[in-house]
């Protein structure tokens, strides 16, 4: 585990969110084997914002839980650098949930596993969950569509 923590940028990104969400995230950095800050958008969204990432394809909907400050989208760093490959947001996500459990959150999802409704109830590792969502679209002849660095509440 690393000594990790969250950037002034990041935490300026966590405004306005849930603040449940956001002692999520803060206790998650100081105990990651990977370290993560919030991306641009990546917290509280404007309906303006929300648009544009719907007009440009990044997000599939209006109702994003990013409008409400109910939701948190993370990024993965390998020293300096963004990175976006998935094997890293499983072991963020296992991260995030440990994190909400420590400090009691009752209910959370993940798009890593969207047919979980909550992942704090999973008994498993994220990409466990994350292979159980690919296994059971498949099987019903759906898309697999993930979003493995995004959180939220409701």
């Amino acid at each position: 585990m690393g000594n990790f923590k969250l950037s002034k940028t990041s935490l300026e990104r966590l405004e306005g969110v849930d603040e449940e969400l956001v002692a999520i995230v803060k206790r998650a950095i100081t105990i990651t084997p990977i370290d993560f800050g919030i991306p641009w958008m990546g917290g509280l969204r404007t309906i303006e914002d929300q648009r544009k990432l719907f007009e440009k394809k990044v997000s599939f909907t209006m109702k994003s839980k990013h409008i409400e400050g109910n939701a948190f989208d993370v990024v993965a760093y390998i020293g300096p650098r963004p990175s976006w490959e998935l094997e890293l947001y499983d072991d963020i996500a296992d991260t995030i949930i440990q994190s909400a459990k420590e400090i009691g959150v009752k209910q959370l999802k993940w798009g890593g596993a969207w047919h979980i409704d909550n992942i704090l109830d999973w008994d498993g590792t994220a990409l466990e969950a994350y292979d159980d969502m690919v296994k059971v679209r498949t099987e019903q002849g759906r898309r697999v569509f993930t979003d493995m660095p995004h959180f939220h509440k409701g």
